[in-house]
Order: structure tokens, then C-alpha cells, then sequence
């Protein structure tokens, strides 16, 4: 394969999944063009020519807009970055015969039952936010058949804003929490993902078929928990990590109790089957990820 095929195009770099990519693609010897805010998804014609330019061999997207409550009040914004660029970044692969890799979430369904959901399960989001992530995977299909979407939730890692650090900032600064209980799902943890991410396009960098295992996937990390749970673990590692010198209580409390403008799904829980049958990826423990998130915190000086 020549040099400039063999690239991969990060999209959306400089954000907390795309840095990790980035570093597990430089990691692994592949090289990468990136780009972030300079290559707009929404501009088809933008993308098209960066795509032509550039002819990366895999697409990899982690853009998106992801202000859940936002969206609320911006939907034709979250549905022109999460709906419409999946798609302008599909039918600019399908130009140059380029494999795209996106990521959605577990907010394109209901949030009803309790049990895990698969990749057949109907979809039914809630929320401006799930609908518009929904659109992005439905538009991608429709531009290209060489993708791969990986459903992820509650995602968190050392880049960025997440619910890991906004916990460890609240035990520094509250007598006490109050963390939602009745919303049920899985963290899932930037590194490990990026990491097998990075993987898959690395072994199928030399193919140029139709008929690779292609699809929708599910993909967190192992075991079922509430917020209030990650919340108590996030306590107990942030204690050995000495990001916090005391323990403060965590309250349990239902979702009608802290209502927010966007519904939450309270059930998202994954079964991760089939990415561990067909793509040979692995699901780490949540507790072990998460232990290891804090000592790859450390090590970036806990920048925010």
C-alpha cells in the first residue's frame, strides 16, 4: 500500500476520545492526518475536498455535539454536527473508497426495560440529543456500507469535561452529593477504546472488500451500575490518588429529584457480544478502568 493510503484522518483530534486516538495511532506506527474546528463536518464541500486532499484510507470521527440539555434549545446545531457530518463524512469515504469509524450512544434508545440492549433492539430516543445521534448513524448508512459504529456510554477519560472530574471537583467543594441511582448503564473509558479502535484499522489496513465485518456495535466497559455507584468508586479512587483528603457522602436519589431540560434513558445497559465475537475487542471491568484512568490522570499532572 502506498504511504498516503495507508493514513488515517482523526476527525475531531483536539477533543477527549480524539486525543486518545491520536496517541494510540502515532502509538502504533500508523500515520494520521487530523483535524478539528479548521474541517467543519457540516460543510460537505469542506470535508470532500480535506478527504480528496488528503485520501486517508480510514475515516475515524469523533466529532460530535455532545451538550445533552443544549441540544434541547439548539437542535438544528446538534443535528447539523451529529446528524448531517456522519453523513458528509460518508459519502466523501465512499469517493475515495475509505472506511469510516463513528461513534453514537446509548441515548438512541427509549431507556425502557431492564435488559441489556443489542444492535437490533428498536431505537426511540428521547431527547433532541438521541435523535440527532440516531440521524448521524442512519445518514452514514445511507452514503457508504464500509462503516463502523460503535455505541458508547457514559464515556469519560483524562481530555475534557466528564462526570469523572466533575465528581472529584464536588467532593472537593461539597459537604455533600446527591447522585441520581434509577439510571442504570456502564462508564466507558477513552483509553482502552481508542486503543482497540486504533487496533482494528491497523490489522484491516489492507482491505479494500465490501464485505468486512462492517455494522452497528455496542461497546463499555464490563459491569452494570448506577451514577450513584460510579460516583462512590470515583470517591474511593480519588482517596488514593490524594485528589481528595476526605470522603464527603454521596446521596442516592431518583431522576425525578434533579430534573434536567433533556430525559435520560434508565436503561442503558449493552450487551457487547458481538464486538467481543466479531472484532475480537476486549471489555475491561469498569473498576479496573477506572483505577487506571486515575494513575493515566496522575501522570498529566490531573490537568483539567
Amino acid at each position: 500500500m502506498d504511504a498516503a493510503r495507508s493514513r488515517l484522518w482523526i476527525v475531531g483530534a483536539g477533543g477527549m476520545l480524539g486525543g486518545d486516538l491520536v496517541e494510540e495511532a502515532r502509538a502504533a506506527g500508523l500515520s494520521c492526518v487530523t483535524s478539528d474546528r479548521e474541517v467543519d463536518i457540516t460543510d460537505a464541500a469542506r470535508v470532500r475536498a480535506f478527504a480528496e486532499q488528503h485520501r486517508p484510507a480510514w475515516i475515524i470521527n469523533a466529532a460530535a455535539y455532545t451538550a445533552v440539555d443544549q441540544a434541547e434549545r439548539e437542535p438544528a446545531l446538534a443535528m447539523a454536527i451529529n446528524g448531517d457530518g456522519p453523513g458528509h463524512l460518508g459519502a466523501a469515504a465512499a469517493a475515495i473508497g475509505a472506511v469510516v469509524v463513528h461513534f453514537s450512544t446509548d441515548y438512541v434508545f427509549d431507556g425502557h426495560g431492564d435488559r441489556p440492549w443489542v444492535e437490533a433492539d428498536p431505537t426511540g430516543p428521547l431527547s433532541s440529543y438521541g435523535r440527532s445521534k440516531l440521524a448521524g448513524e442512519r445518514r452514514l448508512a445511507e452514503a457508504t456500507d464500509r462503516f463502523f459504529i460503535f455505541r458508547i456510554s457514559w464515556l469519560y477519560g483524562v481530555r475534557g469535561k466528564n462526570f469523572v472530574k466533575t465528581v472529584v471537583r464536588l467532593l472537593r467543594e461539597k459537604p455533600e452529593l446527591r447522585i441520581v441511582a434509577d439510571q442504570i448503564g456502564s462508564p466507558t473509558w477513552t483509553r482502552p477504546l481508542a486503543r482497540q479502535v486504533i487496533g482494528l484499522a491497523g490489522r484491516m489496513a489492507d482491505d479494500r472488500g465490501s464485505d468486512g465485518p462492517y455494522g452497528i456495535y455496542h461497546y463499555s466497559d464490563d459491569g452494570y451500575l448506577s451514577w450513584y455507584e460510579f460516583a462512590l468508586g470515583i470517591r474511593e479512587e480519588a482517596l488514593a490518588a490524594g485528589l481528595i483528603e476526605h470522603a464527603p457522602p454521596i446521596v442516592p436519589i431518583a431522576t425525578s429529584d434533579y430534573p434536567l431540560p433533556a430525559p435520560r434513558p434508565a436503561n442503558s445497559r449493552f450487551c457487547r457480544d458481538k464486538v467481543q465475537r466479531d472484532l475480537g475487542f476486549t471489555i475491561f471491568p469498569w473498576r479496573r478502568n477506572l483505577a487506571e484512568y486515575f494513575a493515566e490522570w496522575r501522570s498529566a499532572g490531573f490537568c483539567t
